[in-house]
C-alpha cells in the first residue's frame, strides 16, 4: 500500500527548507553488514541507535529505506530504554545483493534473520519486529516462519491484507504518474512533501536521501540512459537549480540528475505474495501484537473480528498518510512505547514515567 491521497496543507508565505539532512542527526552509527560466502556476499545497510534494552528491528515500506525510521528512532529512544536496528531491505537504499529482483517473502524473511545473526550471533537480545507497509507484511511472514527465536513482539503499521489487495491498480497509477527524476535532492524532497507521499518535512529531509540516487547524464543522453554514481550523502544544499522538475522524456545538459533507486513496478509479481494471507498469519502469531493504521477504513473483516475478540492492540492515527511513522513519528513512538511498557519489554526513561502512568490509566 502506497499513499494515494496527496491532499496536504502547507504553510503559506514562508519559504521552507527542503535541503537534505544527514542520518547522523538521528542514529548512532551506520554499518554495512556482509552475509553469505566470501565469493558471493550480500551487503545490507543498517542504522543503529541505543545500547541497552530490547532490540527494535525496523522494516521500511516499499520504495522507502531504513531512513524512513530516523525521526521515529529519536522519539522512541527518548521514551524507553531500547536498541534500534533499521535496515535497507534488498533492492532498496544502499543494500546490495546478488539477486536484487528477488522480493519473495521467503527470501526477504531470511534476509532479516541473516542480518540479525550477523550482528548479534545466535543469542540476540529480545526482539520486537516493527514493519511498515511491505515491511509490515515481511515482519508478519518472518514471525510466522519462526526465524527469530528471541522475538517477543510484533508491530505492523498500515498493512492490512484486504485494502492492500484492492490497491494494486492504484499503486501502478501512482508509480506511472510520479516524476521519473529530479534536478537535485532538494527537488525530490519538495515533491515528496507537496505530493503528500511524506507529510512531515523533517522526516522527508532525511528519508528521501535513501529513496533516490545521483546519476551522471551526458548532454545527449536521455534520463533512462543515466549512469549511477557512488552514493554521496548530501547534508546541505550545495546545488543551484531552478524550480521545475526534470521530465523523463526531455534531454538535459545537467551533469547529474536524481532517480529513484528502485523501480517498484518491476516487483509487481510479488505483491500478491506479500499481502495475501497476512491477516490470518498476523492473528495466528502467538506473541503480543500491535496494529497501527492511518484510517479505520483500512481494517478488513478478519482483523475487525480479531480486534473485537481482543487478539491484538490497535490504534488508528489520523490524520496522516500511509507513511504513518514519518507523518506522525512522535505519536507512533508514544503508542509503541506504551506497548513495550505494558508487556514489560522495556523500561521507561525517567522523563516518560508520568507518560507511562497516563497510558496505563487510559487502559493501555
Amino acid at each position: 500500500m502506497w499513499e494515494e491521497n496527496f491532499d496536504t496543507e502547507h504553510e503559506v508565505g514562508q519559504k521552507l527548507d527542503y535541503s537534505p539532512v544527514s542520518w547522523r542527526e538521528y542514529f548512532d552509527q551506520m554499518e554495512d553488514v556482509s552475509v553469505g560466502p566470501a565469493d558471493s556476499r550480500d551487503v545490507y545497510r543498517i542504522y543503529k541507535a541505543g545500547s541497552d534494552g530490547p532490540l527494535l528491528v525496523l522494516l521500511h515500506g516499499g520504495g522507502h529505506s531504513a531512513l524512513s525510521w530516523a525521526v521515529f528512532t529519536t522519539a522512541i529512544t527518548s521514551r524507553v530504554t531500547c536498541r534500534v536496528l533499521a535496515m535497507d531491505l534488498r533492492g532498496h537504499g544502499a543494500t546490495e545483493v546478488h539477486q536484487s529482483d528477488d522480493f519473495s517473502t521467503q527470501t526477504m524473511s531470511s534476509d532479516i534473520a541473516n542480518v540479525i545473526r550477523a550482528c548479534y550471533g545466535v543469542a540476540p537480545p529480545p526482539i520486537v519486529l516493527i514493519g511498515h507497509g511491505v515491511g509490515g507484511a515481511i515482519a508478519v511472514h518472518t514471525s510466522s516462519s519462526m526465524l527469530l527465536p528471541t522475538m517477543v513482539g510484533l508491530v505492523a503499521i498500515d498493512v492490512v491484507e484486504g485494502s492492500a489487495m484492492e490497491a494494486h491498480h492504484s499503486i501502478q497509477n501512482f508509480l506511472k504518474g510520479r516524476p521519473k527524476s529530479f534536478k537535485c535532492m532538494d527537488h525530490a524532497i519538495e515533491w515528496s512533501v507537496k505530493s503528500g507521499q511524506i507529510r512531515n518535512l523533517e522526516s522527508a529531509r532525511v528519508s528521501v536521501v535513501g529513496q533516490i540516487i545521483r546519476c551522471e547524464v551526458e548532454e545527449t543522453d536521455t534520463l533512462e540512459q543515466a549512469s549511477p554514481v557512488p552514493d554521496v550523502v548530501v547534508e546541505h544544499n550545495e546545488e543551484s537549480c531552478d524550480q521545475s522538475y526534470v521530465d523523463d522524456k526531455e534531454d538535459t545538459a545537467s551533469e547529474s540528475v536524481y532517480k529513484w533507486r528502485i523501480d517498484l513496478s518491476k516487483s509487481e509479481k510479488y505483491w500478491d505474495g506479500w499481502f495475501r494471507g497476512t491477516s490470518h498469519l498476523f492473528l495466528a502469531c502467538n506473541l503480543p501484537k500491535l496494529l497501527l493504521l492511518a484510517g479505520i477504513d483500512r481494517l478488513d473483516r478478519d482483523l475487525s473480528i480479531g480486534q473485537m475478540q481482543g487478539k491484538f492492540m490497535m490504534q488508528v492515527l489520523p490524520p496522516c498518510g500511509h507513511a504513518v511513522q514519518e507523518d506522525r513519528p512522535e505519536r507512533v513512538a508514544e503508542v509503541v512505547a506504551a506497548f513495550l511498557l505494558r508487556h514489560k519489554f522495556a523500561e521507561a526513561i525517567k522523563e516518560t514515567r508520568r507518560f507511562s502512568h497516563t497510558m496505563r490509566s487510559a487502559g493501555w
